[in-house]
């Protein structure tokens, strides 16, 4: 069979189309295709939820990749293990309490299973503002990363979620995004970003978890996000605590969806 050029092309813009149509009306947009971000939509998808992440990196997994300094080891705690063994991802024993993967089999792992489960992930895509109804965030405005880095004035487009999580990391692109320009106050102390502190393991593997939740509302924080708007500490190449934050997020949209 000869292979035609067009119908390469024709077969690409088609099959996209359609399932960027699809992704304009869900159950959750989630921003953010690190390992929280992908364990919170693997959740929910897995339990028939309509569930799509938007990344505006070429790549997914976020920090998890590079392990500690390019050292792609990863460093998961007993409290999360069950999530990775449900994953399948092999570790090792370093020490009582403290378990060993490789960060590319995580991530890759991560994603597999989560668009399995009918995640549909949509990289090269940023969050460039938010739609708001009656005081509450119902969706998402969307752009190319690359228009984004060109500074080109090109219009976005515009998709409705019943629940929206940031899951950018230290950056909160979303939680920024929202106390800049909704107006909305903020579910933290001070009613605005608080900012992570420096790094301290112990201390932002607790507080990832809890702080993963309702930030304003149908908006909610998720893995480094989380800690980096209520004002906890970082929590370095340890990543039990991303895991177990999309774990809870999930759950919680569980209940209310």
């Amino acid at each position: 069979m000869r292979l035609d050029d067009i119908k390469i092309s024709k077969a690409i813009i088609e099959s996209y189309k359609d399932k960027l149509v699809k992704a304009l009306d869900v159950d959750v947009a989630i921003v953010g295709a690190g390992p929280a971000g992908m364990t919170c939509a693997y959740y929910l998808a897995r339990s028939g939820k309509k569930v799509v992440i938007f990344e505006r990196k070429l790549s997914v997994g976020g920090g998890m990749w590079g392990g500690g300094i390019m050292f792609n080891e990863i460093v998961i705690q007993e409290r999360a293990k069950g999530i990775m063994d449900e994953f399948g991802i092999r570790m090792r024993v370093y020490e009582k309490g403290y378990y060993m993967a490789d960060s590319i089999e995580a991530v890759s792992t991560i994603c597999s299973k989560a668009t399995k489960a009918g995640v549909k992930i949509f990289n090269l895509l940023s969050a460039e503002d938010v739609m708001i109804r009656k005081n509450r965030i119902c969706g998402l405005v969307l752009n190319w990363t690359a228009v984004e880095i060109a500074n080109l004035h090109v219009d976005p487009i515009t998709m409705r979620a019943r629940f929206v999580v940031d899951a950018t990391g230290h950056a909160a692109e979303v939680v920024r995004i929202a106390e800049k320009k909704s107006g909305l106050k903020l579910k933290t102390k001070t009613g605005k970003i608080m900012g992570e502190q420096s790094m301290w393991a112990e201390v932002g593997e607790e507080t990832i978890v809890k702080n993963s939740k309702e930030v304003a509302p149908g908006l909610y924080t998720c893995g480094m996000c989380a800690n980096a708007v209520f004002g906890a500490p970082r929590m370095g190449p340890i990543f039990g605590g991303m895991l177990l934050s999309g774990e809870k997020i999930a759950k919680e949209l569980m209940r209310q969806l």
